[in-house]
């Protein structure tokens, strides 16, 4: 079982884990350390360390690029074999690369939500899917949301921003209808970011 993390030490591993879902490599010391804004190289080192020390990263060289995320390498990626469709048929070729689950989901200020009903539907997010959530409290007009209403209650729906201080929650359902509310009755809570099924 890995240990805990200090704050900074989340912040650095979640600055790693975005850059390496990015890049599809490490980022080097001093290029961390702009990341999140410390200028020491050697302050960026001794976290590096102490987060190999607690498992959450692994060294495979004596280099800074030669480090692993085990938190990838724990869960495996899987081997990603190239594209399929759902339209016309195309040539299948098997590709060399590999699709990592972790790090298309997993970020800063991420959580999953499970959903129930049918309201998103049309969306393509049915009952029992998981919802990937990146918390923060502005959206879009037009994204799909986590909203609270009158501090009692949660939905999902997309967001549209009426005249006169209106909001609009409108499902993915041609069955149901649109909920309309004064602005100060909802605070958004997140935003779809990603969407998981299971057969």
């Amino acid at each position: 079982m890995k240990s805990a993390l200090t704050r900074l030490e989340r912040k650095i591993l979640d600055s790693v884990k975005s850059y390496y879902a990015k890049y599809n490599e490490m980022p080097t010391i001093r290029g961390l350390g702009k990341i999140i804004d410390i200028r020491s190289p050697g302050t960026v080192g001794r976290y590096i360390n102490s987060l190999v020390d607690k498992g959450y990263l692994e060294r495979e060289a004596r280099i800074w690029r030669g480090l692993k995320l085990t938190t990838l390498d724990d869960d495996g990626s899987l081997p990603l074999m190239g594209r399929i469709a759902a339209g016309k048929p195309i040539e299948a070729i098997a590709g060399e690369n590999e699709l990592n689950p972790n790090a298309l989901l997993l970020g800063e200020n991420r959580y999953a939500l499970q959903v129930t009903g049918d309201s998103m539907i049309d969306a393509g997010i049915r009952d029992q899917d998981w919802v990937i959530i990146c918390s923060q409290d502005y959206a879009d007009n037009g994204q799909i949301v986590v909203a609270l209403i009158d501090q009692m209650e949660t939905t999902l729906k997309y967001l549209h921003y009426l005249k006169d201080n209106f909001i609009e929650l409108r499902p993915a359902n041609t069955a149901l209808d649109s909920m309309r509310y004064e602005a100060n009755r909802v605070l958004i809570q997140g935003v779809v970011v990603a969407q998981m099924r299971t057969y």
